[in-house]
């Protein structure tokens, strides 16, 4: 009994570093490029809505829900409003919140471009142009900037297999993947 006890306690330790499996969805594919620049893309259909209907939605998203929640700064804002031809280009620079403990506190500025087209029955999305600047100190200096093309492409992120994240990126990847898919379904929703 003792010796049994004593195997529990010292495996213990090895099962807690284990780490869980990746989902699929994280795996090679899910990070798409278009001619080397890392590029997301969603488009959806709303039908029996004019583009002068979902204009409108969708710049109070983009304002409201995406550029309020960024970092005030030079690096945020509308390139352009769309108001001539339905297209909004934003830039945007957000936080992105890896762990939050007391007295630690992981996270990057995770900088893209979102450029939405908008006409009759039909939006187009592209995130593309992302960054990140990581290791800053607390007043954000010192840091190191990554784009995405290094960092969270398939070559950069997963192994050769095809089952499991680089440790050095998967946090990355994975969260600039959820963002991402987010952004897409929050205007997807408000178009409903």
């Amino acid at each position: 009994m003792r010796k049994l006890f004593l195997a529990i306690l010292l495996s213990v330790p090895f099962m807690a570093s284990a780490k869980k499996a990746v989902d699929a969805k994280y795996l090679r594919g899910a990070v798409p490029e278009v001619n080397g620049i890392v590029t997301f893309s969603h488009e959806f259909s709303v039908p029996g809505k004019k583009q002068g209907d979902i204009y409108p939605v969708i710049y109070k998203l983009v304002q409201d829900s995406i550029l309020s929640k960024g970092i005030v700064g030079e690096r945020t804002g509308f390139i352009s409003d769309g108001k001539d031809d339905g297209t909004i280009v934003v830039r945007n620079e957000e936080y992105m919140v890896f762990k939050r403990k007391p007295f630690n506190l992981d996270r990057t500025r995770f900088r893209y471009h979102l450029i939405v087209e908008t006409s009759d029955e039909h939006v187009k999305m592209t995130l593309t142009k992302i960054t990140y600047y990581y290791y800053e100190d607390n007043e954000g200096k010192g840091g190191t900037i990554f784009k995405a093309e290094e960092w969270i492409t398939d070559k950069e992120a997963v192994n050769k297999t095809n089952t499991k994240l680089y440790p050095r990126s998967d946090k990355f990847r994975i969260k600039t993947i959820d963002r991402t898919e987010a952004i897409f379904a929050a205007a997807e929703q408000a178009l409903k």
